[in-house]
């Protein structure tokens, strides 16, 4: 399994009540800090972040709050906005927060909150997970692994899709993110940078949980290989997306047993 560093909590601005709950969660979470707009929603994905804790006293808590909602490799991170403005607390849970609380009772719940709402994986299913990457890879995902390979990047969709609709268990995360990473390819393929972004970025939840082999699929490979293809194009002015080189479009490496 790829290293597990402590779960992330996200705090927005600075303010004044960040140093009590930093103290309180220090021993099993890292916290970190956004102050800058830029690069939001990337740095929220790439560190797995487990929660955000958004100022509701800072004039842009609307952004720090709906963005990461906007956004399907986000949407899923619990928001909560801490202000003792009960006027913003009632905008702030239409404005797509989970919860909006006032900074004693934030200070008061903050265990139970993230006991209750962080996204943290499940032992149980880390092991389950574990178990499921030893297995071969079904038939379906291994047709989808030749047309990836192949450079047939969209009908590779469908077999994963058809793979990950008839799987139960959180292999089903592998399936998704191959299927995500060449669909991204694919956007490359027919111009649309931000489509490709998107996608790639969305794909960046599922490579970051799944163990650095599964199914006999080189993951580190795939995800190493999809990091520097979104670095690539995210260096690169939208324009230029026809300039962008191919020959990183590398295949899915297979584990040899």
């Amino acid at each position: 399994m790829s290293s597990s560093p402590r779960p992330v909590i996200a705090i927005t601005g600075t303010p004044e009540w960040s140093a009590s709950i930093e103290q309180q969660l220090a021993s099993a979470y890292r916290i970190e800090r956004y102050t800058e707009h830029s690069n939001y929603v990337p740095r929220l994905a790439d560190a797995q972040t487990a929660m955000i804790l958004v100022d509701g006293d800072d004039a842009d808590w609307p952004f720090w709050t709906s963005t990461p909602k906007a956004h399907n490799a986000t949407r899923r991170i619990p928001v909560i906005v801490v202000t003792a403005n009960a006027t913003v607390r009632r905008a702030a849970l239409t404005a797509g927060a989970d919860i909006a609380l006032s900074p004693d009772d934030m200070a008061a719940q903050i265990g139970t909150l993230v006991a209750d709402y962080a996204r943290v994986d499940d032992p149980e299913r880390l092991a389950q997970l574990d178990c499921e990457c030893q297995e071969p890879l079904p038939p379906l995902a291994a047709a989808g692994v030749e047309q990836f390979n192949a450079g047939a990047y969209y009908p590779q969709h469908d077999l994963f899709e058809e793979q990950w609709m008839q799987t139960e268990g959180p292999v089903r995360d592998l399936y998704r993110a191959i299927l995500q990473v060449g669909i991204a390819y694919y956007q490359i393929e027919r111009g649309n940078h931000r489509g490709a972004l998107k996608m790639l970025l969305r794909s960046v939840q599922w490579l970051l949980m799944l163990p650095d082999e599964c199914q006999g699929v080189d993951v580190r490979q795939l995800r190493a290989d999809a990091f520097r293809v979104r670095a690539e194009l995210e260096a690169m002015h939208p324009e230029d997306i026809h300039q962008f080189d191919r020959s990183l479009l590398k295949p899915v490496r297979l584990v040899e047993g």
